[in-house]
């Protein structure tokens, strides 16, 4: 009785840390930058409509927007590798390991090629469906692959070498492209939550707040599937039904964060990990909240990062998150090697 009230203490006391530095980051996201605005000015803006035009131009036109944007999509992110994870009954799956990431990124590369010529805007909606079309594709490969080996670092191969033919063909149509497409398709592939619109946040905000409710009420399921397949179909789980929810569900977070922002490396696995170490338990109905969070908080200090170190010029966002996440990954197979 006494282990399961620390448990308890321990989890709440993480998720109010985990608010917490979110409050604060997001608050340093709108205030730091090549023009740092004062928290006064920034309560002024908010609060009363005050503070100087230049402060609340930058305010609602850029910040406000892309820090939304960056803690929407980094917890999407963090959720997408959470699923496939379970999905796959692997610490190490991911979508950017996987390859999935790199499936989007094809997709929306044919849009921006072939329809940004013709068209001079492309909706968020189009390019949403296309991410999710080529996440879809290269998750098929991945399962093909899943189906005939049962090793995980093989499938964790596979999925690299997938990621690798979608970013070969992607350069390959890249040749036959425009400059301007060119251009606008190397500034979106470095991964970046600049240029984000109010009206793409209204699309990001319905995705993944949607996505990630659907997950959250399949907090019980998953934490069956945890036990094993013949556990929850014991508990009442459709085996089937229950996966082909997870690769719907991971494949669309995924998605959603390719086409806003392209494709970001290591959030997927390292925020996962990093929770459930912080919560001290792997129980879904905490786990999935506690991982959004932790997505947008590892997101909101990337971006910070990104756009603050050399500033006026922008880090690439994936280049950040690579840094902090890539030990975080090698801990977790050094420490699953020594299970071994």
């Amino acid at each position: 009785m006494k282990n399961q009230r620390d448990r308890t203490a321990r989890c709440i006391a993480a998720l109010l840390l985990l608010l917490l530095a979110l409050a604060v980051l997001a608050l340093l996201n709108v205030g730091l930058g090549s023009v740092n605005i004062s928290i006064g000015e920034i309560a002024k803006v908010l609060l009363h409509g005050g503070g100087s035009e230049t402060g609340s131009q930058i305010l609602w036109r850029i910040r406000l927007p892309r820090m939304i944007a960056c803690l929407l999509l980094g917890g999407a992110l963090a959720l997408s590798g959470f699923l496939l994870q379970t999905f796959f009954n692997n610490p190490i799956a991911g979508p950017f390991v996987l390859g999935i990431s790199s499936g989007a990124k094809l997709g929306v590369a044919l849009v921006m090629v072939f329809l940004l010529g013709r068209y001079q805007s492309i909706g968020s909606v189009t390019l949403i469906i296309t991410a999710f079309v080529g996440a879809m594709i290269s998750m098929g490969f991945v399962l093909a692959v899943a189906h005939r080996v049962s090793s995980a670092s093989i499938l964790i191969v596979a999925g690299v070498m997938i990621g690798y033919i979608c970013s070969a063909i992607t350069d390959f149509i890249v040749t036959f492209a425009d400059d301007a497409s060119i251009v606008n398709l190397h500034n979106w592939s470095r991964g970046s939550f600049s240029g984000i619109s109010w009206d793409n946040v209204r699309v990001i905000a319905v995705m993944t707040i949607a996505t990630a409710l659907l997950t959250f009420l399949l907090a019980k399921p998953i934490g069956a599937y945890q036990l094993g397949e013949a556990y929850a179909q014991n508990m009442g789980v459709n085996i089937k039904a229950f996966r082909v929810t997870l690769v719907l569900l991971s494949s669309v977070l995924s998605a959603c964060v390719t086409a806003f922002a392209g494709p970001i490396s290591f959030v997927g696995i390292a925020v996962p990990h990093l929770v459930k170490t912080l919560l001290g338990t792997s129980r879904p109905l905490v786990v999935i909240p506690a991982c959004f969070l932790g997505g947008a908080i590892f997101c909101l200090g990337c971006d910070l990062i990104a756009r603050t170190v050399f500033a006026p010029t922008e880090l690439s966002i994936s280049s950040v998150t690579a840094l902090f996440g890539a030990p975080v990954v090698i801990s977790l197979m050094l420490r699953r090697r020594a299970r071994e």
